[in-house]
């Protein structure tokens, strides 16, 4: 049923666009003076008189919906029915606004540009509440959760070991609701895949921007690329059945006792899948780099080589870091691979060897399956991702003073 009026929201904006069109031409027949705006624009203004009314009624009216309660919505069908009903008749009457006010002198530019800006602020205002709303569910739940739990013991503590409510009426009062080991898997896991991400990508793009010929860069570009659109599972079984064994394998023929679920395993094939985000971002960086930087390093007697270390990396360096800072976001908030390839076990190491855990493993296991939301079990899963959020706002903001920084220099 909302598909239903939303098409028909649409459909009443098409009609109002022709309409629109049509008495603007009308308004002028047989008349001496041109029009003040093009027709197109007296359909627009239409069009949107009748569609922006339409919009309002019918988000004003899902908000509603979704605010009733249970027993209230039953009567699914019928509901839709009066929310679909309110909106063609919130745009009919916007339609007919809109239709008395075509008129030869009427500015229907200016008026467009009024509401598309108008528009425009609205879909800004909505993706900025949209953050402020996760930022509030997530700062309200974790308050819960540090109302049971000592935020002390959460931020210090070495043991991670939630509890696991049985009973319907059960609230956890036990339990280790340490962070450290969660962070810390999450840190060596991301650590690992930038070791292999970070030199692989860099490389790989300072060969395809200055070295590569151009039918080996149309062809070796889009290859890379690929991995960044292979599923996230699929790269967790690759990591679970191929790279765990034979690490596991290598490991053991040279006495190294390796788990059969372990860090290493998963920061290599996170590395690997994250290798295109720095790849390409530093690919399209260097080769906007003026080709004038490389002529002058070159008359000055610098080889290639000296002209990218000195010149062209440096001046590409903001998007290098960009590039950078996305593929770190990228591997901080991976699960698929964790879960098949480090465990679920929160240990506290700095052994790539043994089985770790990550903050977003955690998140997902402590609010899979149904959940008591007064238990600290399930309210851990709020504060870990409060403080991953804290922390990610945190490299996001070092990020940028560092991108700053250079763009001044070189720029």
């Amino acid at each position: 049923m909302p598909w239903v009026a939303g098409g028909l929201l649409l459909l009443l904006s098409s009609v109002g666009f022709q309409l629109g069109r049509r008495r603007a031409f009308a308004s002028v027949r047989g008349a001496t003076r041109q029009l003040h705006s093009l027709p197109g624009y007296h359909g627009i203004f239409v069009g949107l008189g009748a569609f922006l009314p339409g919009a309002l009624a019918l988000l004003l009216g899902a908000v509603l919906a979704s605010f009733l309660p249970g027993d209230a919505r039953t009567g699914h069908d019928v509901i839709w029915a009066a929310i679909a009903a309110a909106t063609l008749g919130a745009a009919a009457i916007g339609l007919a606004w809109a239709q008395r006010h075509v008129s030869a002198n009427f500015r229907a530019r200016n008026a467009v540009e009024r509401m598309t800006m108008v528009l425009l602020i609205v879909c800004s205002l909505l993706s900025i509440l949209t953050t402020v709303g996760i930022v509030l569910s997530l700062v309200f739940e974790a308050m819960r959760f540090f109302a049971q739990v000592s935020v002390f013991e959460f931020l210090f503590g070495l043991q991670w070991s939630p509890q696991m409510a049985i009973r319907a009426d059960q609230v956890g009062q036990s339990g280790a609701f340490g962070a450290i080991p969660v962070f810390a898997g999450t840190l060596l896991i991301t650590v690992i895949a930038m070791v292999v991400a970070v030199p692989v990508g860099l490389m790989s793009a300072i060969y395809l921007s200055d070295y590569a010929s151009r039918r080996t860069r149309a062809w070796a570009k889009p290859l890379i690329e690929i991995l960044a659109g292979i599923p996230t599972v699929v790269y967790g079984f690759f990591a679970a059945l191929t790279v765990a064994p034979l690490i596991r394998g290598f490991g053991a023929s040279i006495g190294l006792d390796v788990a059969s679920e372990s860090a290493l395993a998963a920061g290599l094939v996170m590395g690997v899948m994250i290798i295109p985000f720095i790849s390409s971002l530093s690919d399209d960086v260097m080769n906007a780099v003026p080709q004038a930087m490389r002529d002058g390093a070159f008359a000055l007697g610098a080889t290639k080589s000296e002209t990218i270390r000195q010149v062209v990396v440096p001046a590409a360096l903001p998007g290098i870091m960009g590039g950078v800072l996305l593929a770190v976001s990228r591997a901080i908030g991976e699960t698929m691979i964790v879960v098949m390839a480090a465990g679920l076990t929160a240990n506290l190491t700095a052994n790539p060897l043994e089985a770790v855990t990550t903050v977003t493993v955690q998140i997902v296991t402590l609010l899979v399956g149904d959940q008591e939301f007064d238990s600290p079990k399930t309210l851990a899963a709020f504060a870990l991702g409060l403080l991953l959020f804290i922390i990610t706002l945190i490299l996001n903001i070092v990020a940028l003073r560092i991108v700053k920084k250079y763009r001044e220099q070189y720029e």
